[in-house]
């Protein structure tokens, strides 16, 4: 392959990398699977030598590691803040509805929403809800910076992919 062809597909594999870690702050962009496609692509054009395979793999688990730590860690929350399993439920379904119908924020006043609905409804009594609402928002914070950490380690990876191959 042409030096300037390796370069080309270098560049904009790290762009595509690099627009799913930006991506990360948007709660319903899924970043971590671009930058998982991103790499995907990548071994797709040079070809996967036996360090490109264990690297897909070790990139492939972190990515779905990286999807499910948000509903992990917001239902860890939420339950932590005294919320139902049932309301939770309600909350990741209202969560994922609204962000398909009122993209790209209806999922982030959604869920909250009818957690605390729900919640008031349950107990009757706005302070448990307002705990149970307070740790999903807490779960969402921490599900951040956990996907944030995994992305960089992703692209961490795909570096040392890209220059030991």
């Amino acid at each position: 392959m042409p030096a300037w062809l390796d370069v080309g597909i270098f560049g904009l594999t790290l762009f595509f990398i690099l627009v799913g870690l930006v991506g990360l702050i948007v709660p319903i962009f899924p970043g971590i699977v671009v930058i998982w496609l991103a790499t995907l692509a990548y071994g797709i054009v040079v070809g996967f030598n036996l360090l490109g395979i264990i690297i897909f793999v070790v990139l492939t688990l972190l990515m779905i590691a990286g999807t499910t730590a948000d509903n992990f860690l917001m239902a860890a929350g939420s339950r932590r803040g005294g919320a139902s399993w049932w309301t939770i439920a309600a909350g990741l379904l209202a969560g994922t509805i609204g962000t398909i119908v009122f993209p790209p924020f209806g999922g982030l006043i959604a869920a909250p929403l009818v957690i605390l609905l729900i919640e008031f409804l349950r107990v009757r009594e706005l302070n448990q809800a307002w705990r149970a609402t307070g740790g999903l928002v807490a779960g969402w914070g921490l599900s951040f910076f956990v996907r944030l950490g995994i992305g960089v380690l992703m692209l961490a990876l795909w570096l040392v992919w890209a220059f030991m191959k």
